[in-house]
């Protein structure tokens, strides 16, 4: 072979680690070591730093985080950020399919987790307001405040699919030799990563994550699931902004 011709860069099989054990075990122990600590201390942060200060360190960490990820998957194999995404839109059509696709999960994951909570008793009075306690202090207040939450809503959309479906789901269902594994043990460990939302909603997070699993593997992108994601976080703060 010609020295100066390019050698193509192969995709990672189904099973092949994508970054070393130790990376993902350090990420998840970061995670939830995060959480915990955060279910008491956010609110705190929230209130006596500001909304806006709050909203900025937390898009900081969750790009930190992906930075972290970036570094680790280039330790083990050339793998980037496109990779993960799944390849780019090849024609408009297709752009548009994925934008319609992320409309009908946003809706009917809705629906799902609606019908869940209420099977749980978080349909109740006191469950609910025990949830708008424990979330009161992310609600945007002022214009600033709701711009930056948008802002913080297409952070959440990219990093965290990124982190959890890009990355985890690959590497955990690699480890485990099957990728249902990995697309229930992501889920786990999204919920576990949202401490300051209670014990109840954990439970609600861990089946979302396992649904966007689902429709990343489908897909064999994130796109889809970028955007869902973004479209929850951002309609919910902005509909809890005006319903407070």
């Amino acid at each position: 072979m010609d020295a100066t011709t390019p050698v193509p860069q192969t995709q990672p099989r189904q099973h092949e680690l994508i970054a070393p054990v130790w990376h993902t075990i350090a990420l998840i122990v970061l995670l939830i070591v995060f959480s915990m600590g955060g279910a008491k201390t956010q609110p705190h942060a929230a209130k006596h730093a500001g909304l806006v200060y709050f909203y900025v360190i937390t898009m900081i960490f969750e790009w930190i985080i992906v930075g972290y990820i970036a570094w680790g998957i280039r330790r083990k194999r050339r793998v980037g950020f496109s990779e993960l995404v799944g390849g780019r839109w090849s024609t408009p059509e297709a752009a548009l399919l994925d934008v319609a696709i992320a409309v009908g999960f946003w809706i009917v994951s809705a629906m799902v987790l609606a019908g869940l909570g209420y099977a749980m008793g978080m349909a109740n009075n006191a469950k609910v307001h025990e949830m708008k306690r424990q979330i009161d202090f992310l609600i945007p207040h002022s214009t600033l405040e709701t711009v930056i939450w948008i802002l913080v809503a297409v952070t959440a959309g990219f990093c965290e699919e990124i982190i959890f479906r890009g990355y985890l789901q690959r590497q955990l269902g690699a480890i485990a030799s099957s990728i249902w594994i990995g697309i229930l043990a992501q889920g786990i460990v999204f919920g576990l990563s949202h401490g300051y939302e209670g014990a109840g909603r954990m439970v609600l997070i861990a089946v979302y994550g396992v649904m966007f699993g689902l429709l990343a593997y489908w897909r064999k992108s994130l796109r889809p699931g970028m955007m869902a994601h973004f479209m929850q976080d951002s309609i919910a703060g902005i509909g809890a902004r005006f319903v407070h």
